[in-house]
């Protein structure tokens, strides 16, 4: 467990070295990429805004370390949140990106310890969520001023906590008990000698090693074709493809049409055309493996 934790440890310092190889931007070059992102649709902006960030998401997601969670897991939703930011802030604010990041970081981070923490629903109120990351917080308060005033510890009093939290005492109680039934982990140990943990004795209906190896291997080809494919396209068919095909809002074709000053039907026509290049570019893959419907391409387009 020694080794494993401090793997964990290695791991997480090999991830802010890196990370911090990124300068942290000024305000004016926040601004200016900010802009080219929302205006222009540039993904390198994107890229650089995220990144420089990245260092304040670890940051963020070590204050959630106490519920038992990887750390590599809560950096990667808190993540996540970060790029939420960059797609949603707007420049024109006044305001820092990282001051309007914190909140989608958060959030995300939030929503997965509540999603991992057991797997019936807790915390779908807004005060059950602020109840369930207080909880343990005023505890720790109510513990270090009693002992500052030299009197036994009732941080276990829910009237008190209740109180403290403007909440009502069942709330508080309730929520206790949900906190300490946490799910059991199928990684817990089962007898004395601890041989055998749950997860032996539940019937895995997985496909062998070779097949799963198989399967991603096919799935490597066909992404790395899909991005030659892409490669081969225009700049502004690969736009059309990008925004029509891979994007989880697909612009409609009035505002494909809008984005470069030409008719509706004009942007149907240059979609017909380069769907049709795509095609082309994958018909030897399409020979291979049983790949024909424009679903799969979108989708496969997507993942590459």
């Amino acid at each position: 467990m020694r080794a494993a934790a401090h793997s964990t440890a290695g791991s997480l310092e090999t991830y802010l070295a890196e990370v911090s190889r990124f300068p942290l931007l000024t305000a004016e070059e926040e601004r200016r990429l900010s802009r080219a992102h929302r205006d222009l649709a540039d993904t390198r902006a994107a890229h650089l805004l995220v990144a420089s960030n990245l260092r304040f998401v670890v940051k963020v997601a070590y204050e959630y370390r106490s519920y038992g969670l990887r750390m590599a897991d809560l950096v990667q939703e808190g993540n996540i949140g970060l790029m939420k930011a960059v797609q949603k802030f707007d420049p024109e604010k006044g305001i820092r990106l990282i001051s309007y990041a914190v909140w989608w970081i958060r959030a995300y981070i939030q929503n997965y310890v509540l999603r991992s923490w057991s797997l019936v629903k807790l915390g779908t109120t807004q005060a059950q969520r602020r109840l369930f990351f207080s909880l343990a917080r005023t505890k720790r308060e109510l513990d270090r001023a009693s002992l500052e005033h030299g009197v036994d510890s009732d941080a276990g009093d829910a009237n008190r906590i209740a109180r403290r939290l403007r909440v009502k005492p069942e709330e508080v109680r309730e929520m206790e008990q949900r906190l300490e039934g946490r799910d059991l982990s199928l990684d817990a140990p089962v007898g004395e000698d601890g041989a055998a943990t749950h997860v032996d004795f539940v019937v895995g209906d997985a496909g062998s090693q070779a097949d799963e190896l198989s399967e991603a291997e096919e799935r490597r080809m066909v992404q790395g074709r899909v991005v030659e494919a892409l490669a081969r396209l225009d700049p502004r068919e690969r736009f059309i493809i990008e925004r029509r095909l891979m994007c989880e809002r697909p612009m409609t074709l009035k505002e494909l049409g809008s984005h470069f000053g030409f008719s509706r039907e004009r942007a149907r026509q240059l979609e017909i055309r380069a769907k049709e290049k795509l095609r082309e570019g994958l018909r030897a893959l399409c020979a291979e493996i049983d790949w024909p419907t424009e679903g799969a391409l979108a989708e496969n387009a997507a993942a590459a």
